[in-house]
């Protein structure tokens, strides 16, 4: 086992595979049910490594006041081990990867604090589901096993360290921070490909373009930029272009001086002089009214703006962030967007993924706002069941995370509404998340069980499956989504904008949804059919 984890120190590994790597190395030489490595940021704990843990405890955040098991392993340097009987409660019950009987909350508990120069980095757990499994030798064990850890910890923070380096042309870096990303959440190939893309366009000064439905999260994408480029230490400022009305948006953005319109009492920055040597993160800037649109053209044309009420010109120097769930360039040729605006903010377009081609990071995000339910409303242990999970898999998300938060927040509250114990380990049902799954109903137009015939010339146990599973899942989905447009068109008089409305999701992209099923859509549409929602 050393001879594997010394391996992996003189292998060149992605930082999240070395350590997963030595959460399955621990686990088969401790013969644990459960490992996990996990990293101190502002006071919470998040897992960077594990093994024999379920998919959501990955996107949980345990903050270290909370729970007190984790505290104490991270006030001692030497091994803690928790009795069975103890009486702090375990943050992982509920969450071992087994979980198909009842919740087991007696077992095994081992931690060590890990640190780096020093400095405490996090801990190691280990549990396992037989109680004396880990006795004084083991316990000493684990502590040579921690420096071996600490070694590898300080190998890949020294690897980011040289990325750093190289991708900025700078020596020395002893001023340079390097910050981990705690807000984004996924472990996806299509996150982790939008996430190199992203690090590499911030190292530039390019205007950005977030591209993606209501609800993917464009402003984490927006402050990860932010934070990894040169302008990391001057400040972000965040403007949401639809919630500016027209008669004020000129002032919000660009300032104004004293006089200068009824109730200007005194002079105000707008949001490019607070944004100075920063970025300026424009959000929904498709809602921008054409007049500004004109304005803001030229301030990024000439690099400097005038404060309303003043022929003065201002330099700036910021860097352009813009994020929108409209497809722009379609609207630059209905005449609602200027073309010349749009190819000046989409030098560098890069489209969001919507959640459900996330593959199971869908999983990891509801163990984020598990753990968020859990610590708000005061319950001992919050975890989905089988069901439950299959269900998040297989639901289309239109609302994305956003959605998804939601639907876990409220399956939450329904729990408790209905008697469920604060005190207990408490599962979430699939019924209970309220997804618009088709279930096993027959599709429109689709026969009942009870006009097939109970056998066919394939024999009974066929035409039996064929009741049971009418069609495969995604077929079963499509078909689901193709009575949903067609019943909101038919409840709307054909009005595909309101139909969008209804449905909540953006106009743009249910025609994009509505072709992909092959269902007819207008040719041209008005502006007022790309009005989010």
């Amino acid at each position: 086992m050393d001879s594997l984890i010394l391996a992996d120190l003189v292998t060149d590994l992605p930082d999240a595979v070395r350590l997963q790597r030595l959460a399955h190395v621990l686990q088969q030489r401790f013969h644990s049910d459960a490992v996990g490595l996990l990293k101190l940021d502002e006071g919470s704990l998040r897992l960077v490594g594990a093994a024999g843990l379920a998919d959501d405890a990955l996107g949980r955040r345990f903050k270290v006041a909370e729970h007190p098991r984790f505290a104490t392993i991270l006030s001692r340097r030497e091994p803690t081990w928790f009795e069975p009987g103890s009486p702090l409660p375990d943050p992982y019950d509920g969450l071992l990867d087994d979980r198909r009987g009842a919740p087991l909350p007696v077992h095994d508990c081992l931690g060590m604090s890990l640190y780096v120069q020093g400095k405490l980095w996090g801990a190691l757990t280990l549990d396992a589901l037989k109680t004396g499994s880990f006795d004084d030798d083991t316990r000493m064990e684990v502590q040579r096993y921690a420096l071996l850890l600490e070694t590898a910890i300080r190998v890949t923070l020294l690897e980011k360290e040289n990325r750093h380096l190289r991708q900025l042309g700078a020596g020395g870096g002893q001023n340079m921070q390097y910050l981990d990303e705690t807000e984004i959440i996924g472990r996806s190939e299509a996150m982790a490909q939008l996430l190199h893309e992203l690090d590499v366009v911030a190292d530039s000064d390019l205007p950005v373009l977030l591209l993606g439905e209501t609800g993917v999260g464009k402003e984490l994408f927006a402050r990860r930029v932010h934070r990894k480029s040169r302008r990391r230490h001057k400040p972000m400022v965040h403007v949401n272009c639809a919630a500016l009305p027209e008669s004020l948006a000129e002032s919000e953005l660009f300032g104004h001086v004293k006089g200068a319109f009824s109730g200007a009492t005194q002079d105000r920055m707008g949001r490019f002089e607070a944004a100075q040597g920063g970025t300026l993160f424009l959000d929904e800037v498709g809602e921008l009214p054409l007049s500004v649109q004109a304005k803001l053209l030229r301030a990024l044309q000439n690099g400097e703006i005038q404060r309303l009420g003043t022929d003065t010109s201002i330099k700036t120097d910021v860097r352009i962030i813009a994020a929108t769930n409209r497809e722009l360039k379609k609207n630059t040729l209905e005449g609602s967007f200027r073309a010349d605006l749009y190819h000046r903010l989409s030098v560098y377009p890069v489209p969001i993924p919507p959640l459900r081609e996330r593959d199971r990071d869908v999983l990891l995000i509801a163990g984020h706002f598990l753990e968020f339910n859990r610590a708000r409303l005061g319950i001992r242990g919050l975890r989905l069941s089988y069901a439950a999970e299959e269900a998040l898999l297989a639901y289309p998300w239109p609302g994305n995370v956003r959605e998804l938060e939601h639907v876990i927040s409220r399956a939450a509250l329904k729990l408790l509404s209905r008697g469920a114990s604060r005190d207990q380990i408490l599962t979430l049902p699939a019924e209970m998340l309220d997804l618009d799954l088709p279930g096993d109903r027959p599709p429109q137009g689709a026969p009942s069980a009870s006009e097939i015939e109970p056998t066919t010339q394939n024999g009974p146990e066929q035409a039996r499956l064929a009741v049971a599973y009418p069609q495969p899942l995604r077929t079963a989905l499509e078909q689901f989504e193709r009575e949903r447009i067609r019943a909101a068109l038919s409840a709307t008089g054909n009005n595909w904008a309101r139909a969008a409305r209804l449905l909540e999701i953006d106009s743009s992209n249910l025609h994009k949804r509505a072709r992909k099923l092959g269902l007819k859509t207008p040719t041209v549409t008005s502006s007022s059919d790309t009005t989010p929602t």
